[in-house]
């Protein structure tokens, strides 16, 4: 049984709680706790100008705010903090503010912990957003109030009070948000796990442990979703508390989700062509297999060929923009990891013209390389990663004499306009980035949007 929220109003009320961050989470989350009667401080390195009518809107309400450079200074005296998903817990305020006694959180870990409806979480390196997506549309399309949270979709917390019994949650979890996550979740699915967020992570032990939490604190009734042919996460068998399910785009598994002579598989029986699916590539296969397997308790192979037919994807995925003078331009801007990227190129029925480069996450881009060479007909690198991912096709090149085509530019208006004068009809342009966009966005959605934009102005 899941705890009454009862218990946690009873708690917060009255309580001296500091959130950090004052983002889009956050906001429904400060108002929430003001409702619930707690005093809130709200902590940001941006300063009143810059949150503009938010800051204002807070002061009005009472919030006290601690803004600008030095922020968590004052991150002293409280019972409970909230912290922002990419904070790390043993961050030098958090833990002084630990040891002076506070109950340290986040409100994922508080609303997993009250929240009613059957929980379907997911993670992994690829194929989160995508994932999610599906599987929500699956319960939504066979007839379940489904609410969507976590990375994507809407802060729930502040609607936990409104979710019944009945519903099904749905929840994108990144590794931040499951540091420190220590609650029971009903059906966890690990899509895959490559090297990602090692400018935030100490290694990459620490990433995969992170992502562990999806599943550590199930009970045998619960279900955990791995990927076969992904070693890491196919190795989360042994620790598994729950029951094991798994997918597998290269090997029939009988009890679970697979691909073979082009046609998806659950527990035996069709589901679809693989054609019928809209979303090309493998990697979208694999993400249609995992959420085949996780909802079977829940969803008709009715339901699951009728979404396969009918989804169209999600934006900044392989997302056509538009073709000009017969050549098609593809926003993947979700791409920020080598082995995204490579699912994405891979997609493709021909080699096509790659823009990449962006923030240096400190993941190693020999994959991008060694693997993807056969998928590029010309590489346009852009960012602080320019040189660091052309000095990996330099070392190709030597190794094994495997030269692509690069050309280096100074902005993305500069890359499409590159793409332009040397793509001919039939060729295929994809902003594919195999880096965070930090650069020169705030993220991946402004990076794609302005992509779009200037393709749509050509």
């Amino acid at each position: 049984m899941k705890r009454d929220f009862k218990e946690f109003k009873d708690f917060i009320c009255g309580k001296n709680v500091g959130v950090v961050g004052i983002g889009v989470s956050n906001i429904p989350l400060i108002n929430f706790l003001l409702d619930l009667g707690a005093k809130v401080t709200a902590f940001d390195k941006k300063n009143k100008e810059d949150l503009g009518n938010v800051a204002d809107e807070f002061s009005k309400k009472g919030v006290t705010l601690e803004l600008g450079e030095h922020y968590l200074d004052n991150l002293t005296g409280f019972d409970v903090i909230f912290k922002t998903p990419s904070m790390r817990i043993d961050s030098e305020a958090l833990v002084r503010a630990k040891n002076e006694g506070a109950y340290v959180t986040s409100e994922m870990e508080e609303f997993v912990k009250y929240t009613k409806g059957k929980i379907y979480a997911i993670t992994g390196s690829d194929g989160k957003t995508t994932t999610t997506t599906i599987v929500s549309k699956l319960l939504e399309e066979e007839g379940y109030k489904t609410w969507v949270g976590g990375n994507i979709g809407t802060p729930l917390f502040a609607q936990i009070e409104n979710i019944k019994d009945d519903d099904k949650v749905v929840l994108e979890l990144s590794s931040f948000q499951l540091m420190t996550m220590h609650e029971k979740i009903n059906v966890a699915i690990c899509t895959n796990l490559a090297p990602n967020h090692l400018d935030m992570h100490k290694d990459m032990q620490e990433y995969i442990d992170s992502k562990k939490n999806i599943f550590l604190y199930q009970n045998d009734d619960d279900v955990l979703v791995v990927n076969r042919e992904n070693d890491i996460t196919y190795s989360f068998e042994k620790e598994a508390k729950g029951k094991v399910r798994e997918f597998s785009s290269k090997r029939v598994i009988k009890d679970g989700a697979y691909l073979k002579d082009n046609i998806l598989y659950l527990e035996g029986k069709e589901v679809c062509d693989r054609d019928d699916i809209i979303i090309k590539g493998v990697h979208n296969v694999e993400n249609y297999l995992a959420a085949f397997i996780a909802t079977k308790d829940d969803v008709s192979i009715e339901t699951m060929k009728k979404i396969a037919q009918t989804f169209a994807g999600v934006e900044h995925r392989c997302e056509l923009v538009r073709e000009i003078d017969g050549v098609k331009y593809y926003n993947d801007s979700i791409a920020s990891s080598p082995t995204r990227t490579l699912a994405g190129v891979k997609a493709f029925n021909e080699k096509v013209i790659l823009i990449a480069g962006g923030y240096d996450k400190n993941i190693p881009f020999e994959p991008l390389a060694y693997e993807g060479y056969p998928y590029i007909k010309t590489l346009i690198l852009l960012g602080k990663t320019k040189d660091k991912i052309k000095l990996v096709f330099d070392k190709l090149e030597k190794e094994k004499g495997i030269k692509v085509d690069i050309k280096t530019v100074s902005s993305l208006d500069e890359a499409v306009d590159v793409a332009k004068k040397i793509a001919r009809s039939g060729d295929i342009v994809t902003l594919s980035p195999a880096c965070a966009s930090f650069d020169m966005f705030p993220n991946f959605m402004a990076r794609g949007n302005v992509f779009k934009e200037i393709v749509n102005s050509l």
